[in-house]
């Protein structure tokens, strides 16, 4: 057995739960906040809740030679932010995380030519499956939102960049390190666009940007301990939970139906992980 890989897709697993419950805050405070402020504030509550992390490590865990794969990271990762934070405005949460979705095919595509992966026969297959299980959940959108959905793909793509850059850099940097910069970097740069698009702020918004501080910065962690731990082919996969947890936030505040589609898919991409992980577990 290697249980790194249980674990790997276990913290995936968190790492997806934290994104979705991201989702859901963005949703909620989309018409009462501008864009440029819901993206900085993410950054900006994760970076202090970063800070404890630094003070325990010490000031020489931010010691690297690795600049330019940081600062990568952070423009792919903060791009795709935007772009997804108005996706999330523009469609029900479930057909938002689509995003997510998407992720998984680019991820073995890249690991495959950067980092030299090759995914096994296994991980092909459950990504195919993955595709169909993805079909069946998501429910087509209106044809008018053809340019927010290929918004969507960029933003996949960006995404699936993000998580190879982490696998890339794993045999140098610690989880913490990537997630500090991250949250550094990212929180300096988003800076710069909110003096001009400035609104009031009521107590709910607070709150709830505290909140998506608070799962950015464990969504974070655990995802980059995931695929420091295990390969980016072979648990990325897992990234499909989020339909699930998507689905269920969905549900529970917007009353987004759940279909019978919608459960197929979520099995079948269950399935589909259960199928990728288990090649390795025996």
């Amino acid at each position: 057995m290697q249980p790194h890989l249980l674990k790997g897709a276990l913290l995936l697993l968190l790492a997806e739960a934290c994104f979705a419950g991201i989702g859901a805050v963005v949703k909620y405070s989309s018409d009462l906040a501008s864009e440029a402020q819901i993206v900085f504030f993410r950054n900006l509550f994760a970076l202090v809740l970063m800070l404890p992390f630094l003070y325990r490590h010490g000031f020489a865990m931010l010691k690297t030679q690795r600049w330019h794969l940081h600062l990568s990271r952070a423009l792919s990762g903060l791009i795709s932010m935007y772009c997804f934070f108005y996706v999330l405005s523009q469609l029900p949460l479930a057909q938002a995380m689509m995003v997510i979705m998407l992720s998984p095919f680019i991820v073995p595509i890249l690991a495959r030519f950067w980092l030299n992966e090759r995914p096994s026969r296994a991980t092909r297959f459950g990504i195919v499956l993955g595709f169909i299980g993805v079909v069946l959940a998501l429910p087509s959108p209106d044809p008018g939102l053809n340019l927010v959905l290929l918004l969507a793909l960029f933003s996949a793509f960006l995404v699936a960049i993000t998580k190879t850059t982490i696998r890339a850099m794993a045999s140098t940097e610690s989880a913490v390190r990537i997630v500090f910069y991250f949250s550094l970097l990212t929180a300096v740069l988003s800076a710069i666009p909110v003096p001009f698009y400035w609104q009031p702020l009521s107590s709910q918004v607070w709150l709830a940007f505290v909140a998506m501080g608070i799962l950015a910065a464990i969504g974070q962690l655990a995802m980059t301990r995931a695929f420091a731990i295990a390969p980016a082919s072979d648990i990325g996969m897992w990234t499909y939970s989020s339909v699930l947890f998507a689905g269920a936030f969905g549900y529970l505040f917007w009353q987004e139906p759940v279909t019978w589609g919608w459960l197929a898919g979520v099995m079948v991409i269950f399935y589909a992980g259960y199928v990728t992980t288990r090649q390795r577990l025996f």
